[in-house]
């Protein structure tokens, strides 16, 4: 996720999660395949729906807004997860929003991965503590749980025009039906990266990644349902289906092995990608947008993502407002703003994963006409079909039990 040069787990994620196992692409949903997910069913693969407790849902207490005096809006994100002009050192989308309407925006790369930075900032939440931001970006799951606990504050839908340009794929998704408290920021996949030259012959498996040549110079996704969900596809379990527990864990204990007999380096969120540019590892279980970056950063198109023969994963991520921003307002303008059409292309011509907005593939002929065609950006159905599964939904016991043998898995 950050500039998430990625994205960590899965809004969309979910939503590619829930193609998958509909038999549809991740990328489909997002495309032409829109309605034909839709009439399979959201519910399939996406989060459960928040269960009522016997009070109805968590009563809200929101703080009063002050955005009419105070034009500031802080944005908490992934790495490398919006666009970013190193010469300026600044980010043009960002840019022109503050000259458009005069809000000031703080942007901060925050995000290393969902449970990180829930634990961060969860006290604060549970106390109705200001966290000092207005805007913070979760995966499907992880915002299913924000808008259970109430952490989440209701948007004002009606004075948000651009947000109708939401794909209908991702317009009434369980864990927020109808949209009312988040909007999907961008979705992508999981899969495998690694540098060309370095390697020096391609990898198309995991049993490729996982050859003695590479030991000690691969890197893996702190996000269980990318690096464990890839594994659990490589040992022939379908993700987007019912698995059981000790599928599950046998996947895990793959993990462990590739790790303590030394093949996996490190296993990490965001940062993983400190180690593929400073040269400590040359491949990894990746996401899709950040070997893009890394080829753009670092200019050198050797830099690769492929999805392994037994499928990659597909997820989403999603802005919301925390319970204690006091610019409710504010950040609706830049959430809004950022679903222009002309707007999310050139975001998603910048972090290249797969774009939540209608209309933004037209636009991008204006920003980069060889991107229209990018199935890491606008995926057809049948890319997604063919490509990807989606971790399938959990039950809060499943969710709080894969979990703690996750934790325990990579020591935390």
């Amino acid at each position: 996720m950050n500039s998430r040069r990625p994205p960590s787990d899965p809004g969309i994620r979910s939503l590619i999660s829930l193609a998958a196992s509909s038999g549809l692409s991740r990328r489909g949903l997002l495309g032409g395949g829109a309605a034909g997910l839709a009439a399979l069913g959201l519910s399939a693969c996406a989060p459960p729906a928040p269960p009522s407790s016997a009070g109805g849902a968590p009563v809200l207490q929101l703080p009063k807004d002050v955005s009419d005096t105070e034009k500031i809006v802080k944005f908490a994100n992934w790495t490398a997860y919006l666009d970013y002009d190193d010469k300026t050192k600044t980010y043009p989308t960002l840019e022109a929003f503050q000259k458009k309407t005069g809000i000031t925006v703080t942007y901060s790369e925050d995000i290393e991965d969902n449970d990180s930075y829930e634990t961060k900032i969860e006290p604060q939440l549970q106390a109705k503590q200001d966290i000092d931001r207005d805007i913070f970006v979760f995966t499907d799951w992880m915002a299913n749980r924000m808008i259970q606990r109430g952490f989440v504050q209701p948007l004002e839908l009606i004075r948000m025009r651009n947000a109708a340009n939401i794909r209908p794929i991702l317009q009434d998704v369980s864990f927020d039906p109808g949209r009312n408290h988040s909007l999907t920021w961008q979705s992508g996949f999981a899969g495998i990266g690694y540098h060309k030259g370095k390697v020096g012959r391609e990898l198309k498996t995991l049993d490729d990644l996982f050859a003695p040549d590479l030991k000690g110079k691969i890197t893996a996704l702190s996000e269980f349902r990318d690096t464990v969900g890839l594994i659990m596809l490589w040992q022939g379990v379908d993700i987007s289906q019912s698995f059981t527990e000790a599928q599950f864990q046998k996947a895990v204990d793959e993990v462990t092995k590739q790790v303590s007999d030394g093949q996996i380096r490190r296993i990490k969120g965001n940062s993983y990608l400190q180690d593929l540019t400073s040269g400590n590892a040359i491949a990894g279980i990746v996401w899709s947008g950040d070997i893009a970056q890394l080829q753009s950063n670092t200019k050198d198109d050797n830099w690769t993502f492929v999805m392994p023969e037994s499928k990659g994963t597909l997820w989403s991520d999603n802005m919301m407002v925390p319970i204690t921003s006091r610019h409710r307002r504010n950040a609706q303008k830049l959430m809004d703003y950022y679903y222009d059409p002309l707007v999310a292309a050139k975001v998603a011509a910048y972090v290249a994963y797969i774009c939540p907005v209608e209309g933004a593939q037209d636009q991008m002929k204006k920003v980069d006409p060889t991107l229209v065609d990018d199935p890491m950006i606008f995926p057809t159905e049948e890319y997604l079909r063919k490509e990807t599964r989606s971790f399938r939904a959990l039950s809060p016991a499943e969710d709080q039990k894969f979990s703690q043998i996750w934790s325990k898995a990579v020591g935390n």
